[in-house]
């Protein structure tokens, strides 16, 4: 076997790889090349301004490849009560042999030990939690936008090697055409009936007010939460604007106590459902080609990305006034979604869990699992902290 070093002159090898490893896996979505170069971009990532990253492609005997791995280390990157630099292991690809998957394991752990590393978490991205995070494990339908899909036999791997579950990931689906539960309801209607309290929907012809209030909402109820950090108003007003595209202002939805904004359902269509068709590719014929295919084919699954209510809101009611409210609009006619999947959310997070649980008749659509590998014999392995 040949390990090949991957940098920005040769890295079409590496996004070569996963066409050798998902040819014949036809719920695989193949992401879009930019996406994935993006990560390992110094001008574009700013992870990089904090870390680095190292990657590398595994040849056979007769050069063709058969398995891929990322090794990257940043500073800014721990959960609570890490007492090491922990590092990370991303972008992992490999055939169905686990000599292959050691050589790759052993080449990213080495690198990892000689940049000081005591710990080393995977598969994660290099970058933020929203994107290539976790070992699919169960619920081998297509993925969603930013998420990894991996065959059922990479667990395997990953656990024959050494890798324990740090935490699990899961994501509900719910079928939102249906009725939601009597419970929600009767929870609706006690904060319903206080005019003190009022919800509505994103407008895009005022986003920059609507990013605002998110800011306000997420500094309060996400940040410091599993090492998440605060954010601007002008980073959430950039990431409003690149979601313009590709908003449905229907499907983000807001709640406000006394004109304060208090808690916020963030939702998309799912843009796999559109990039499938394009193969990876996004460049100026694509994107044309993009318009024309959201145009022709009705998207017809959502995706929550991120659902929150500020502490002090939390337990009284408003997360279902929230579901009740959004609901009256997704579930009529206007709207063509029959099918919606919550992004994952961490087992570390029993009150979002909790929520989820609660939207309907909701249930587990997929499980994901981030490992973790100990370096430091001198520090125990230790799940995850419940927050």
């Amino acid at each position: 076997m040949n390990l090949v070093p991957i940098s920005q002159s040769n890295e079409r090898l590496f996004l070569d790889v996963a066409l050798a490893i998902y040819q014949h896996i036809p719920n695989w979505i193949r992401p879009l090349d930019k996406d994935i170069l993006y990560v390992f971009d110094p001008a574009k990532n700013k992870a990089f301004r904090f870390g680095k990253a190292q990657r590398w492609v595994l040849q056979n005997e007769l050069n063709q490849p058969i398995g891929r791995i990322a090794a990257f280390v940043n500073e800014r990157y721990k959960s609570k009560g890490d007492r090491c630099l922990v590092g990370g292991i991303g972008f992992f690809e490999c055939i169905n042999d686990q000599a292959a998957a050691n050589r790759l394991f052993n080449t990213a752990k080495q690198w990892l030990t000689e940049q000081g590393v005591g710990a080393i978490d995977a598969p994660i991205n290099f970058g933020e939690r929203d994107k290539w995070w976790g070992l699919l494990v169960e619920g081998f339908q297509e993925p969603t936008y930013g998420m990894n899909y991996h065959p059922p036999y990479y667990q395997s791997l990953f656990e024959s090697f050494g890798f324990r579950p740090f935490f699990e990931q899961f994501c509900f689906g719910l079928r939102p055409k249906e009725p939601l539960s009597p419970k929600i309801w009767e929870r609706h209607a006690l904060i319903a009936k206080d005019p003190a309290f009022s919800a509505r929907h994103a407008k895009k012809n005022q986003l920059d007010a609507y990013a605002t209030d998110f800011t306000t909402i997420y500094n309060k109820a996400w940040a410091g939460h599993g090492g998440l950090k605060s954010i601007s108003n002008e980073q959430t007003k950039i990431m409003f604007q690149k979601m313009k595209p590709v908003m449905d202002e229907r499907l983000l939805w807001f709640v406000y106590h006394h004109n304060e904004p208090i808690a916020f359902f963030i939702n998309l269509p799912d843009l796999n459902q559109w990039f499938k068709y394009l193969n990876g590719r996004f460049g100026l014929l694509d994107q044309l080609r993009f318009l024309w295919i959201k145009k022709t084919k009705p998207n017809k699954k959502f995706v929550g990305l991120v659902f929150g209510v500020v502490p002090a809101f939390q337990g009284t009611g408003v997360d279902a006034y929230l579901i009740g409210e959004s609901a009256k609009m997704i579930q009529s006619d206007a709207l063509p979604y029959t099918e919606f999947e919550l992004q994952w959310i961490g087992d570390f997070n029993p009150k979002m869990i909790s929520i989820a649980k609660n939207l309907g008749d909701s249930f587990v659509s997929r499980k994901l699992i981030t490992y973790r590998l100990m370096l430091n014999p001198d520090i125990p392995f230790e799940r995850h902290p419940i927050l």
